[in-house]
C-alpha cells in the first residue's frame, strides 16, 4: 500500500448513503487513506438529509437527477461523470453498495478504467431477474465486475459461490446495523417529527418498488383501509415516496382516513424513531427488512419474492405479497394474537452486530497492501 491510497466511495440513493456512512466515517480517521465521496445525484434531497445527519461532505456531486429519467439515462450519466472523476482523482479502490443503478454504473466504470471494485452487501439474490427490477440484474452484474465481495450473511456468500465467484468473498454482516447503532440512541420523541401516534398501536408502512407500481399499489392501499376498519384503535404512518407514480394512487385511496397519516419522506432519524416505536412493519423495502429485527418489530414483506431470505428463515418476517386479503389476514393475526406476535418479535437480528464496517475496512486495507 502506498503512503496515501485513495478509496473512492460512490453513492446515489438514501439506502446507499445510510449503509456506506459508517465506512466513510471510519476511513476518514485513517491517516494513510484519502477517502473521496462522490454523489451521483440519483436521489437528491433524501441523500442530503443522510449526509447531514452523519456530518459527511461530498467531494464531488455529478448531479445527474432529472424528472422522469430512465435507467438508460442514469447509467450513461454516471459513466460519463465518473470518467471525468477518475481521470482527475484515480483511486486505488472503488467501493459501491447494494444493487442500484448508481452501484452498477460505478462498478462498470471501475472495470472500464481498470480500477478494483469492492461491493458492499454482495451476494443477495431473488433468482428472478425481473423481481426486483432492475436490482436483481444490477447485483448479478456488479458481482461479476467486483474484486472484493463483502457479504452480509452466509447465504449471500453461498450465492456468490453458486454463481462461480470463489475469490475474496468475506462474511461481514450488514452495515445498516452499524448505522442504527450510531443513530438510534440519540433520537427521542422531542427530536422526531411530531405525528400523534405514540399513544396508540400503529403500523409503519413503506411502499416504493417498481414491481408494485400500478394495480399492486392499489391492492396494498385497499388492504390498509380494511385493516383500519377492523382495528379501531390502530393508527398508520405511511411516508410517501416523492415519485408521483407511487404517491398519487396512495393519496387517492387513503387520504380521507383520519387514522392514516400520509407524510412526506422521513429523514433517517425520523424513520428510526418511528420504526423503534411501531407495533408492526409492512414494507417492500429491502433496508427495513434488515433494520426491523434490531428493534424486535415483526415485518410483513409486500412482495412476491425477497433476496433477504434470512429474515423469513429466522422468523422475524413473512412474505405476504400484494394480495389484499392475504395482507389483511396476516396483519390482523399479528395484531390480535399475542403468541404469534411474540414469536416474531423475539428473534435475534440475522443481518449483523453493528461492527460490519470495521471488518470491511480491514479487508480493504489488506487488499491495498498486497496489490
Amino acid at each position: 500500500m502506498n503512503k496515501l491510497s485513495v478509496i473512492t466511495i460512490v453513492l446515489g440513493t438514501r439506502p446507499e448513503a445510510i449503509k456506506l456512512a459508517p465506512i466513510i466515517l471510519s476511513l476518514k480517521k485513517i491517516n494513510t487513506i484519502v477517502c473521496r465521496v462522490v454523489l451521483t445525484g440519483q436521489h437528491r434531497e433524501m441523500v442530503e438529509q443522510v449526509m447531514e445527519i452523519f456530518k459527511i461532505k461530498a467531494d464531488n456531486n455529478l448531479e445527474i437527477m432529472q424528472k422522469k429519467q430512465t435507467l438508460d439515462e442514469i447509467t450513461s450519466k454516471v459513466l460519463n461523470g465518473l470518467s471525468d472523476e477518475f481521470a482527475k482523482y484515480r483511486p486505488s479502490l472503488i467501493l459501491v453498495q447494494g444493487d442500484t443503478s448508481t452501484a452498477f454504473a460505478s462498478a462498470l466504470s471501475g472495470f472500464y478504467n481498470k480500477i478494483p471494485v469492492g461491493h458492499v452487501e454482495a451476494g443477495l439474490r431473488s433468482n428472478n431477474k425481473l423481481d426486483p427490477f432492475p436490482e436483481e440484474v444490477n447485483r448479478i452484474l456488479i458481482s461479476q465486475l467486483s474484486d472484493l465481495h463483502f457479504c452480509p450473511t452466509k447465504s449471500a456468500c453461498s450465492n456468490l459461490k453458486k454463481n462461480g465467484i470463489d475469490k475474496n468473498i468475506f462474511l461481514t454482516g450488514n452495515t445498516v446495523i452499524d448505522s442504527l447503532r450510531l443513530i438510534s440512541n440519540r433520537i427521542t420523541e422531542n427530536t422526531a417529527q411530531r405525528i400523534p401516534v405514540i399513544n396508540y398501536r400503529y403500523l409503519l408502512v413503506t411502499i416504493h418498488r417498481r414491481e408494485n407500481w400500478g394495480e399492486n399499489l392499489k391492492k396494498i392501499a385497499k388492504a390498509i383501509l380494511e385493516i383500519t376498519k377492523n382495528v379501531k384503535d390502530l393508527r398508520v404512518i405511511l411516508p410517501l415516496h416523492k415519485n408521483q407514480i407511487v404517491r398519487k394512487p396512495l393519496e387517492e385511496i387513503l387520504s380521507k382516513n383520519k387514522r392514516i397519516y400520509l407524510t412526506e419522506p422521513f429523514s433517517y432519524e425520523n424513520l428510526v424513531f418511528y420504526l423503534k416505536n411501531c407495533t408492526l412493519v409492512l414494507t417492500d423495502s429491502g433496508g427495513l427488512q434488515e433494520e426491523a429485527p434490531t428493534f424486535g418489530k415483526p415485518l410483513l414483506v409486500l412482495r412476491e419474492t425477497t433476496e433477504r431470505k434470512e429474515a423469513i428463515e429466522a422468523g422475524v418476517a413473512k412474505l405476504v405479497g400484494t394480495d389484499t386479503s392475504k395482507i389483511v389476514e396476516e396483519t390482523l393475526l399479528l395484531l390480535n394474537n399475542k403468541n404469534e406476535y411474540e414469536k416474531m418479535s423475539k428473534v435475534k437480528n440475522p443481518f449483523g452486530d453493528g461492527y460490519s464496517s470495521e471488518r470491511i475496512i480491514a479487508k480493504c486495507l489488506t487488499f491495498l497492501k498486497t496489490n
